[in-house]
């Protein structure tokens, strides 16, 4: 790993209860409380408090600076903090994913689950169509690809526009793409071209 990048991966989603969400509601800054308490379930809140537990981990800034280290939003609401480094933070059922960069970052973390015909046409073109349904596991073909579709708009800082944009995603060329591959979930990050490095995973036990 080089200091340019860190990415944090947490998957003990069984960690996900209300006694834990109550330890980090004091832990977070004002404004993350207020987003995490936002949701009526307590798999959203922990997730919110959670990752943002995770992103202060490696970027300090976050835990010594709580009330003003707030972020903002772009036009397409993507966070970002006014003075620091990119990031990107995903979540899924299966586990919580961050990623830090002083360049655009995006990442993505989905479980691996049956998806119809239907979306895959939406999303996919027909290459990547074929791929699928070549694969041994198209499942989990579809979630490696979706990742790494999902990881480059968070970088582009776009978000998802259109199922047309989706199509088309991957054949950008201004990224470097890394996936890694777990039993029950896939997770990729997006990154600038002109770093060319692995990142180094750490396996968050916070």
């Amino acid at each position: 790993m080089t200091e340019n990048m860190r990415v944090l991966v947490f998957d003990h989603m069984a960690e996900c209860t209300e006694a834990e969400v109550q330890r980090l509601l004091p832990l977070v800054s004002a404004q993350r409380r207020e987003q995490a308490l936002r949701y009526k379930h307590t798999f959203g809140q922990y997730c919110c408090l959670k990752s943002w537990e995770m992103l202060s981990s490696i970027f300090p800034r976050c835990d010594h600076d709580k009330t003003t280290c707030e972020w903002r939003y772009n036009e397409h609401g993507k966070p970002y903090f006014e003075n620091g480094p990119f990031f990107s933070i995903s979540h899924c059922k299966e586990g919580i994913a961050v990623a830090v960069s002083e360049e655009p970052i995006g990442i993505d973390i989905e479980g691996i689950r049956k998806v119809d015909k239907d979306l895959i046409e939406r999303v996919m073109n027909t290459r990547e169509q074929a791929q699928i349904t070549a694969a041994e596991e198209p499942e989990r073909e579809f979630t490696r690809l979706w990742t790494q579709k999902e990881a480059i708009v968070k970088a582009q800082g776009t978000g998802i526009q259109s199922f047309e944009q989706m199509q088309t995603v991957l054949n950008n060329g201004h990224w470097t793409l890394e996936t890694f591959e777990r039993a029950n979930y896939i997770y990729s990050i997006a990154y600038g071209k002109l770093h060319c490095f692995s990142a180094k995973v750490q396996t968050a036990d916070l």
